[in-house]
């Protein structure tokens, strides 16, 4: 079975084809950021997305006719279970009006099922960054009615704790992991026996990322929102603008690492930052595990760096091993939740 598999970031779209489990064309289209800019809302992009990742099927020979379904990335959703769904009206209205919060990855199935419903295919999302499995201690937030919710990479997340089991030679199910995803976004999260209990995401809480702030003092943020700014510009400011981007005016990691080694002094610093706050929330995680843990796993495009893998085994190996699985699994993970819902005829349904 042919496998189309799309998954936008923020200033990119992934484009991979699937034939069963082998992955036969792979294109990463880079968006040109003042473009991006010029769109108020994510799902205002879809058209002008949807156009480039045809053009870019159409230079690989890759027409509507040799494909059997489309897997997209999952956006902000309903909290729901984590599993392969298909995506229906109701997911289709949520993420166009960004109901539960506005990311690229909202584009995910609205681009997939544009694209579906013209071939005459089935349509899928898989683990979207909503998947909830939260034990109730963890949503507590210390205001009530204010509640942590679970917002996280999720597909990744899941699917490289399944590499990990593999690897540890034990089911996913038996083990305990504190599993790192480093990339445009961070997610810092406790899984145990399958389930992921708690987590940091830098939407919300928890360590800065390359353009994100993480978690923030609460009165300084309080007099920001206050500063005559409107509800949008500060979601936008501290959802995209923020983190090391707000520091070094730069969102490429590879960037930061060359300013460190050139002898800024500011570069070095908000390295040492970031590497030091995924630290604290290792921690965290570990504590909800009672420090019983059989790994610590370091993901996401960042992963790939040999200094910042060193750099936070030097804080944290002693708690646990730690295994390095750079890069990501997303698309592999979305073909393969289409190709078990086609093989079974069995999907959820999103409600």
């Amino acid at each position: 079975m042919t496998i189309l598999v799309i998954n936008p970031g923020a200033t990119s779209t992934k484009v991979s084809v699937f034939e069963d489990e082998t992955e036969v064309f792979k294109r990463t289209i880079e968006h040109d950021e003042a473009a991006l800019g010029g769109f108020e809302h994510v799902a205002d992009q879809k058209a002008w997305r949807q156009k480039e990742i045809e053009e870019c099927l159409d230079s690989g020979g890759w027409t509507h006719a040799r494909f059997d379904a489309v897997a997209g990335r999952g956006g902000l959703l309903r909290h729901i279970p984590s599993g392969t769904y298909r995506i229906n009206d109701l997911a289709i209205e949520d993420l166009s009006a960004g109901r539960f919060g506005e990311h690229a990855s909202n584009l995910g199935p609205l681009i997939s099922k544009s694209f579906a419903d013209r071939a005459g295919i089935p349509s899928f999302f898989v683990d979207p960054v909503s998947v909830d499995e939260l034990e109730e201690v963890a949503r507590v937030s210390g205001f009530k009615g204010m509640e942590r919710q679970s917002f996280f990479h999720a597909l990744n997340q899941k699917s490289v704790a399944r590499v990990a089991a593999v690897r540890l030679g034990k089911p996913y199910e038996a083990l305990n992991l504190v599993v790192v995803h480093m990339g445009g976004g961070v997610s810092v999260a406790a899984h145990r026996k399958g389930r992921v209990v708690d987590v940091f995401n830098v939407k919300d809480e928890g360590s800065f990322s390359m353009d994100r702030g993480g978690g923030l003092p609460v009165n300084a943020l309080i007099d920001f929102c206050f500063s005559g700014k409107s509800k949008a510009e500060v979601k936008r400011t501290l959802g995209s603008q923020a983190g090391v981007l707000s520091y070094l005016g730069t969102r490429d990691f590879r960037e930061v690492l060359r300013r460190a080694d050139s002898g800024d002094a500011q570069a070095k610093l908000i390295y040492d930052a970031m590497v030091y706050q995924h630290c604290k929330d290792i921690g965290a995680m570990a504590a909800v595990l009672k420090f019983q843990l059989d790994a610590i796993v370091l993901t996401g495009g960042i992963a790939n760096s040999r200094r910042l893998c060193d750099d936070i085994a030097g804080y944290v190996g002693r708690i646990a091993p730690i295994l390095e699985l750079p890069g990501e699994e997303e698309m592999s993970a979305l073909a393969q939740g289409a190709l078990r819902a086609l093989r079974t005829g069995e999907a959820m349904e999103y409600r």
